[in-house]
């Protein structure tokens, strides 16, 4: 737990040997347990993940913020755990992938960048591993071990025992985990209930489920009623400091210390319903911090910006399951082009970057027409998937910075494109540079005509070098 204010936020992290264990089902589960027994329990989510911190903030009650070593400059971390730790006793931090999977590249100590094992030991914190026991008895011993003794700078404190079959089963694990030397936190017997719908970005979002909240109580229930209170207290680490001068990471900061993404205007209007809901936290606290104003509207609902807006913000999401509904969307069409005709900005990553195109073709093959801001039509007819971090670079003077300004981004996409500046050549239209993790495979990234930008990469924090060696 947290001290008095000025003491750093305490917390773990929920991690698996692999994708598809439970982490996320075991971390709502304690998340809602915690909440229902009184405490002020706030969760980061490790990587790139726009679905699983909605429900996190279900569960909470909290907002989630996204953490990632990778994409992240140390003071923009120190700020992220402030947020999250603000008015908390314990922060529970979502893991990614398994424990020890990142991007292709490393980092200083050796892990794959932006892993949960390398977050771990930057902030100092143990990992509680989830593991899915179908089909495994006393060979959980030796998985434990492998973990365990894998890179010892990783602290695991503690196991989750998950689709477990029986009491026997149950005993055969717990045996197991005795041998291994590791405390069992909870157990989560097999049970269809705590399955949720899923779709190709990870779970339907929490907006359109209207079990959720049946789902967050049982799932509580079924993990509290065989959790180890005396394992749980003994958990939570104290956050080491990250950046080289520590930030102040008093619980009662209301306001990051710094700003991942340069304001769009002075009054930023954001699309915020089922279509467009891909939003980082941060980036909006970044911008109220710098003295933006920041207003929401519906594109589905058919609104668009306020009328007082200098600048609109279409956010990834899922407009491929709404074509119709955008097309149909008079207002929406109406206040972005109002917008654009007194001069403001439009920035559109993804989902919104679709939006912002001429037409979006669904995977049955129908087209639906989009705003026309950009000479850029999208289709679904033949998905191919696009997944990975990027370096991108600024390629002109504009709102989000001046020409070389460097950012670090992810992209995770199933939509292909014709118009965009990659595809065509058009150097002068295109909005970035980019290359992978690992530098490679450099290309080109979205458009750029006049005031009206986007492109499928979603900004996640400044580059904390200097992007110039992107040209090389």
């Amino acid at each position: 737990m947290t001290g008095p204010a000025g003491c750093r936020p305490a917390g773990f992290l929920v991690a698996a040997p692999a994708s598809g264990s439970g982490k996320t089902t075991t971390t709502l589960a304690l998340l809602r347990y915690l909440r229902d027994t009184g405490r002020r329990v706030s969760s980061i989510k490790v990587g790139p993940d726009y679905i699983d911190p909605a429900f996190h903030a279900a569960a909470s009650g909290r907002a989630c913020f996204n953490v990632d070593a990778w994409a992240m400059r140390p003071e923009t971390l120190e700020a992220t755990l402030a947020l999250a730790g603000r008015d908390a006793d314990l922060i529970v931090g979502e893991g990614v992938m398994g424990l020890f999977d990142g991007a292709v590249a490393t980092d200083v100590r050796g892990f794959a960048a932006g892993s949960t094992a390398s977050l771990a030991v930057l902030l100092g914190w143990p990992v509680v591993l989830v593991v899915d026991c179908r089909g495994m008895g006393a060979s959980l011993a030796a998985l434990l071990r492998g973990f365990a003794e894998h890179r010892a700078e990783v602290v695991l404190g503690a196991v989750v025992l998950n689709a477990v079959a029986s009491d026997r089963h149950e005993a055969l694990l717990r045996a197991a985990c005795r041998e291994a030397g590791l405390p069992v936190l909870a157990v989560l017997r097999r049970d269809g209930r705590l399955a949720r719908p899923s779709r190709h970005l990870g779970l339907v979002q929490a907006g359109e489920d209207p079990a959720l909240e049946v789902f967050l109580d049982h799932a509580a229930g079924a993990l509290g009623g065989t959790l180890d209170a005396d394992v749980l207290q003994a958990l939570p680490r104290p956050v080491r400091g990250i950046a080289a001068e520590a930030a102040d990471l008093e619980p009662e900061r209301h306001r990051p210390l710094v700003r991942p993404l340069t304001p769009l205007g002075q009054h930023i209007a954001v699309a915020r319903d089922l279509a467009f809901s891909f939003t980082y936290p941060l980036v909006l606290e970044g911008w109220r911090a710098a003295g933006a104003e920041i207003s929401f509207f519906s594109p589905l609902a058919g609104e668009g910006p306020a009328p007082q807006a200098d600048a609109a913000y279409l956010p990834g999401g899922y407009p491929e399951l709404h074509g119709a509904a955008l097309a149909a969307s008079s207002g929406f069409a109406a206040g972005m082009q109002a917008l654009v005709a007194r001069g403001g900005i439009v920035y559109g990553e993804c989902g919104g970057y679709m939006a912002l195109g001429r037409f979006l073709e669904d995977k049955d093959g129908t087209r639906h027409p989009m705003l026309g801001l950009l000479p850029l039509d999208s289709s679904f007819r033949e998905p191919r998937r696009r997944l990975g971090y990027r370096r991108a670079e600024l390629l002109a003077e504009g709102p989000l910075g001046p020409a070389g300004t460097g950012y670090r981004a992810h992209e995770f996409h199933y939509a292909s494109a014709q118009g965009c500046a990659g595809a065509q050549g058009a150097a002068e239209q295109a909005l970035f540079r980019f290359t992978n993790a690992a530098g490679e495979d450099p290309g080109l990234a979205g458009l750029r005509v006049g005031r009206v930008m986007g492109s499928f990469l979603h900004l996640i924090d400044r580059e904390p070098e200097p992007a110039a060696a992107l040209s090389g």
